[in-house]
């Protein structure tokens, strides 16, 4: 017996899938720019092709940053992903070695207990029965917990799940089918021909002692057919088609490709790639905190992908970073939600009027040819000779203890600076680039960046960690970029700036730009260890908590900010810290109102132990310790 007609669903889902995988692929890779085609190519003939292999073992099939996150969410990914991994590649083995022939099609490994049904004939076949019986359980065990996942999120450890589309109802129900209609298929067959091992053969003799195990095995098979040919149909319509589009992805990461500021092939792989696993709404505080559940990455690259207004969605996010930092596909979640943010910056009424006047055409109507930026709406400035620029930044100049404290370290460490902004000034950009006013953003910039090139400075050092995170990413200085944090350990490291220990107990908060967003975390916690007692929280580094009052967010109101920064006060204070220090002027101010323990700014701790004789020989002695500033003649 080589062929069952109840093999067809399975073949044509198979190969429909194949199809489909093969030739949106090609499509993505036709879509690519010239260079990323490039980078893709030397990436899959190179190094990177052995770390896209490595990744999609390690994340792909055993999901090491979920079991980081959630181990029992890990355990379920994992017996499912790696399990039915298993179960086909063993499968293909079993019918090569104990079929009637080699190289079969892929339904003789599917289906093959079907068309071998005898009892094992050697200890070989025995031996690989309990294996195959043994994977099969595995993927049981994680689909137990898939399902009990879906009606009590928190049995699994997690406190949101996802809400589904039909389509997605369907195709899990048909997913939840495949093994345990595989199951039953199976110990029918089994307990007909008395063979199996101790799953399969098990329930076979049970069930065969009261069932006519032979007629009831042939359905089952047919239900096993149907349920994986109607799941793989439904793989390019649902959420499930991260299943092999994020292996392209890997490849395309591994190989260079990054996010840049227009949507493309790029940003459709990582849409498509997103499982919708639901750890973004456990990572997210407006979930946790304020109880909004609706709005999470899951959601918007759903909406996305199924073409769903996500005009509301857009703006209501904090933009801080714990989703991306958490999501197990590694998804470049801020560049896409920016990108969105700039597509979605007409009103609807405004896209109204476009469609009105231009009904023939897919996209707004042609730009005119560039104009040089006249600056006209920005503050003119004047900068003085320096070897270093300190640019404090809008936030800093409304926590003004930041600036001084940072003006007190200059002058102690004898530091030849200039203050760009001291008078007001601009801002570095971010708020336009929020919004989506990218033009107007690379006006600033370009701005900006005259201005610090006037000085002379071969350093910049700002106090905000939104600015320190534009000037790194979104310019182009050629001069070295340190947040005041980095800075002020590279003084003490110089021997440049000496510090008493204030013998009190502290707690840093992490803040988003600063450690998510830039990867800055050691130098702020090395300087706190040298001047205080350094306790350790539940959140830290990655896993740091939002403030609140992140400018990123345009739907939420005051009341909400204050409930996220107070729990997350609440959660950093538990120890009872003397100080709760963060390194932000947004975070300062923002906790400050929240919490009765005193909030400060690292550079105001350090500005309190400076010694005070080293301070005062230095500023006495130094021949080129001068005090910049910029004449601004109007302030925006």
């Amino acid at each position: 017996m080589n062929f069952e007609l109840f093999v067809i669903p399975f073949n044509i889902g198979l190969y429909f899938i194949i199809f489909y995988v093969v030739y949106r692929s090609v499509v993505w890779f036709l879509d690519l720019s010239r260079q990323d085609k490039l980078r893709l190519q030397r990436g899959f003939f190179g190094r990177a092709f052995w770390q896209s292999i490595k990744e999609i073992f390690s994340e792909s099939l055993l999901h090491r940053k979920i079991w980081k996150t959630n181990a029992r969410l890990g355990y379920m990914h994992t017996s499912l992903a790696f399990g039915w991994f298993l179960l086909i590649i063993f499968g293909t083995i079993e019918a090569d070695l104990f079929g009637t022939s080699h190289l079969n099609p892929p339904y003789k490994a599917i289906f093959f207990k079907y068309f071998h049904p005898e009892p094992a004939r050697s200890g070989i076949e025995v031996a690989y029965a309990f294996l195959m019986d043994l994977i099969l359980a595995y993927i049981l065990s994680g689909l137990f917990l898939a399902v009990l996942k879906r009606f009590s999120s928190k049995s699994v450890g997690m406190k949101k799940t996802t809400k589904l589309l039909t389509l997605d109802k369907v195709a899990l129900t048909s997913l939840w089918l495949v093994f345990p209609s595989r199951l039953l298929a199976e110990s029918f067959t089994s307990g007909a021909y008395g063979s199996g091992s101790f799953l399969t053969g098990s329930l076979g003799n049970a069930l065969a002692s009261f069932l006519p195990a032979e007629q009831l095995a042939y359905p089952f098979w047919w239900l096993y057919s149907l349920s994986l040919g109607t799941f793989f149909i439904l793989l390019p319509l649902t959420r499930y088609m991260h299943i092999p589009i994020e292996l392209f992805l890997i490849f395309a990461r591994n190989s260079g490709i990054k996010t840049g500021d227009q949507k493309g092939s790029y940003t459709d792989i990582q849409i498509y790639s997103c499982s919708s696993c639901g750890i973004c709404i456990d990572a997210c505080q407006l979930s946790f905190s304020a109880g909004i559940n609706n709005i999470q990455t899951a959601y918007l690259l759903k909406g996305i992908r199924e073409n769903i207004d996500v005009t509301d969605i857009v703006p209501n996010c904090l933009m801080c970073g714990r989703c991306e930092a958490k999501c197990p596909v590694g998804i470049e979640i801020m560049p896409i939600r920016m990108i969105q943010r700039r597509e979605n910056i007409y009103l609807p009424s405004e896209r109204k009027l476009l469609k009105r006047y231009f009904p023939d055409r897919k996209k707004s109507p042609a730009p005119k040819p560039p104009v040089p930026p006249s600056y006209s709406w920005i503050p003119e400035g004047r900068s003085e000779k320096a070897k270093v620029i300190y640019f404090a930044g809008c936030m800093s100049h409304l926590t003004p203890t930041i600036k001084k404290s940072m003006l007190s370290i200059f002058e102690a460490a004898g530091v030849d600076y200039t203050f760009v902004d001291e008078e007001g000034g601009v801002c570095c950009g971010r708020p336009l680039m929020l919004s989506g006013q990218t033009k107007k953003a690379r006006e600033l910039i370009s701005y900006n960046s005259k201005l610090f090139y006037e000085t002379g400075a071969d350093m910049l050092v700002t106090s905000c960690p939104i600015c320190y995170k534009v000037f790194k990413e979104s310019y182009k200085l050629g001069i070295d970029i340190m947040h005041h944090t980095q800075y002020i350990k590279k003084l003490i490291n110089d021997d440049a700036l000496k510090l008493n220990f204030m013998h009190k107990t502290v707690s840093y908060h992490s803040p988003c730009d600063l450690g998510r967003g830039s990867g800055v975390y050691d130098e702020p916690k090395y300087v706190l260890s040298y001047v205080a007692r350094l306790q350790e929280t539940e959140f830290e580094d990655e896993n740091s908590l939002c403030c609140g009052g992140s400018l990123a967010n345009t739907k939420i109101d005051n009341p909400t900010r204050a409930l996220i920064a107070k729990d997350a006060a609440r959660e950093l204070t538990k120890n009872r810290p003397d100080y709760l220090v963060t390194a932000c002027p947004l975070c300062k101010k923002t906790f400050g109102a929240v919490t009765e323990t005193d909030v400060v700014d690292i550079s105001e701790l350090v500005a309190q132990v400076i010694v005070v004789p080293q301070a005062k020989r230095l500023m006495s002695n130094s021949p080129i310790m001068r005090k910049k500033k910029v004449t601004v003649k109007n302030n925006c």
